[in-house]
């Protein structure tokens, strides 16, 4: 089928790109190029053998906030599907900037959804996040759990997911998937595609993998006190692959299973195990044979000890489960590292 991706130049977008390609659909990838790469495309297509630009995969340069500039393009591309990762992903950038995250991850979103209903697509997946359950649903989280953002993202987040409902509502043919992630960490096993974040990153794992490398002289782990197994938070993480290998299932899934009955799914994407901050450090000590010198912080406001998906709905359903370890996890994400240090700058 013929896939529209948006964000398909970022950390989570290319690494779905690649496996939309390998189960033998052709993209078209939606990308502003702002907070993302062309490279990470160029080297999608080459870890897929295809060409950038030719019938599997093409790159259209645009903002998703102003459909002006794409929405012509989208409805002769007349995609099947469409899987929206475009938007603004920090919980702390959130808190100083609002505005731009409702711009961006609410109207942007509805933006693409509306296009998505002119060009005929049937189905869109959505990139949505487990910040919109807030800090006290029990774990495992289910997806009937109580959504209570405690930030802009989270909200945002949570808002987009309603303004596709009401779409869904208004173009019943277009059936939508919220896949509500937990931790992605890791990166293609090529070792030619992984997490770039700009400036300092602001997640555990690409931190920890500046730690060892020594770009970083010590890791910060915001408390040792919480109630779990060693005083650190537990997170639930997940191999990008594994990630990328969801929508993928998620999309074929609700392709052939709504064609008469159009719906909207919710989904939680994660491994349903946590992993502790302090596990995980130990983790990529031994896979990396380097020592990750840390020091113990203060809790960060709002942070919880476990945060952990309950998985049984899209396994029951869609029949995808998590395959990959923490220890596969470490080795793929130490394998981009040592060969990209400094990310795709050095393409």
């Amino acid at each position: 089928m013929r896939v529209l991706v948006t964000g398909g130049a970022g950390y989570l977008g290319s690494h779905t790109v690649t496996t939309l390609l390998d189960a033998g659909h052709d993209v078209l990838v939606l990308d502003s190029l702002v907070s993302s790469s062309r490279a990470a495309l160029e080297r999608a297509a080459e870890v897929c053998g295809v060409e950038l630009g030719g019938p599997r995969l093409d790159l259209l340069q645009a903002d998703v906030c102003r459909p002006e500039h794409y929405a012509d393009a989208v409805v002769r591309y007349a995609p099947d599907g469409v899987v929206h990762f475009a938007g603004l992903k920090s919980p702390t950038e959130s808190m100083r900037e609002p505005a731009a995250y409702y711009s961006v991850n609410v109207a942007g979103t509805a933006q693409v959804a509306r296009v998505a209903a002119e060009a005929g697509a049937r189905v869109l997946l959505f990139s949505s996040s487990a910040t919109v359950y807030g800090d006290d649903a029990a774990v495992p989280v289910a997806e009937d759990a109580p959504t209570a953002p405690v930030n802009p993202y989270g909200h945002s987040k949570l808002m987009a997911e309603q303004v596709l409902r009401d779409v869904h509502g208004s173009v019943p043919a277009l059936s939508v998937a919220v896949l509500r992630y937990f931790n992605p960490v890791g990166a293609h096993p090529s070792g030619r595609l992984g997490e770039d974040p700009q400036g300092t990153p602001a997640n555990l794992m690409p931190f920890v993998a500046r730690v060892a490398t020594g770009q970083c002289p010590e890791l910060q782990v915001f408390g040792a006190d919480f109630a779990t197994r060693d005083g650190s938070a537990i997170r639930d993480f997940i191999h990008v692959m594994d990630l990328a290998e969801a929508h993928v299932a998620a999309l074929e899934w609700m392709t052939e299973h709504t064609r008469d009955a159009p719906a909207v799914k919710v989904w939680n994407i994660g491994r349903g195990e946590g992993v502790t901050v302090f596990e995980m450090v130990r983790a990529v000590e031994a896979v990396t044979g380097r020592a990750v010198p840390y020091r113990v912080v203060g809790r960060r406001a709002g942070d919880i000890g476990e945060s952990r998906a309950a998985v049984d709905a899209i396994g029951g359903e869609v029949g995808w489960r998590a395959r990959r370890s923490v220890e596969a996890m470490v080795r793929d994400m130490w394998a981009w590292q040592e060969a990209n240090p400094h990310g795709y700058r050095e393409s």
